[in-house]
This record gives structure tokens, sequence and C-alpha cells, in this order.
């Protein structure tokens, strides 16, 4: 099981993964500040062997305060992952009524979608297989 973070300098979004292809097993958005403390209950229930953390906006801010989970830390590239999270918010969350008539690409999700983008980067590690810690 893997844990995905999407890092970012106020937010991050966070998806507990167990294949590429399963539905997430937790999905959340958490400011940086309180992220370790959201997280410590789910990591100790749960059999979590690594941590897939975006290497993108405050990565190494974020990386510090996962440290405290004692987990390896490994940095995932997640260029992409935005524009595809919309599109996997979409797919968990099709449109009802009108709102079905109007192609996705023109349509923005009613939330933040950053708890995807960390699925996408728990995915993109699970789907890569195992490497070395990063730290």
């Amino acid at each position: 099981m893997v844990l995905g973070i999407d890092p970012g300098t106020r937010k991050a979004g966070f998806a507990l993964a167990a294949d590429v292809a399963s539905a997430p097993l937790a999905l959340g958005i958490e400011p940086v500040e309180t992220l370790v403390e959201r997280l410590a209950p789910l990591v100790s229930i749960n059999p979590v062997s690594a941590v897939a953390l975006g290497a993108g906006t405050n990565a190494s801010g974020v990386e510090r305060e996962l440290l405290r989970l004692a987990l390896p830390i490994y940095f995932i590239d997640e260029r992409d992952t935005t524009l595809r999270a919309r599109a996997l918010y979409f797919a968990y969350h099709p449109p009802k009524g009108w709102r079905r008539l109007i192609p996705l690409g023109l349509q923005v999700p009613p939330r933040p979608i950053d708890d995807y983008a960390a699925l996408l980067i728990a995915r993109r590690f699970i789907g890569a297989g195992a490497q070395a810690p990063l730290s």
C-alpha cells in the first residue's frame, strides 16, 4: 500500500492506494501544517510501505514534515497530474443533469482536486515498481 502526496505551499492532497486500478482506500486534502497529524492514524491502521511524494511545489518542505511518519519517501515526477486529476475526478463523479451535455474538457470540478492528483502520484509509483528511497 502506498501513500501518495501532492504537495503545495498551503495544502497537500493525499491518497492511499493499493494498486493502479482499484479505488483509493482514502482521499483527502489537508493544510500542510496539519498533514502529518491527519495521516498518522491512517498510516497506523493500514500497512503503508512507502510515501510517493510529488516532486513539485514545496516538496522539500512537505518531505521534512513527512519524515515524522518513519516511512521511506520517494520523489515522483508529478508532470500532468493536475490535468489528469480533473479527468479522474469526473470518472468517479460524472456530471449529472444538464451538466452531462457539456464536454468534460470545458468543465471545472466544484472543489480542489489535489487528492486525485495524489492518487495519480501513488499509482505512478506503484506502476514504476520498487526503487531505492530518495530520503
